[in-house]
């Protein structure tokens, strides 16, 4: 659904800090704290994960699984698998 570094860098790009995201999506920091500590794909509450989902897009911060475009539009960023041909660093 969404990855620990997907969740950081999209608060970032919002422009907010935790407890911002915490109170956008009804949740406590320490929950949102732990869930950007999490190795990979987030895990928790489905509810949960869905209200930050919701909280960061409000926000305006779509969020993009692999091999997904975007359909709106707008600056952003992706992370690129390394080794992948469209990898800049080659």
């Amino acid at each position: 659904m969404i990855t620990a570094a997907q969740m950081r860098a999209a608060r970032a790009l919002a422009g907010i800090d935790q407890k911002t995201l915490a109170e956008l999506a009804g949740v406590s920091v320490p929950t949102i704290q732990r869930m950007e500590a999490s190795e990979g794909i987030v895990r928790g509450v489905i509810e949960t994960l869905t209200r930050v989902i919701e909280a960061l897009n409000a926000c305006g911060v779509e969020l993009i699984s692999d091999n997904q475009a975007s359909e709106r539009g707008g600056r952003g960023v992706r992370l690129v698998q390394p080794g992948s041909s469209s990898d800049a660093r080659q």
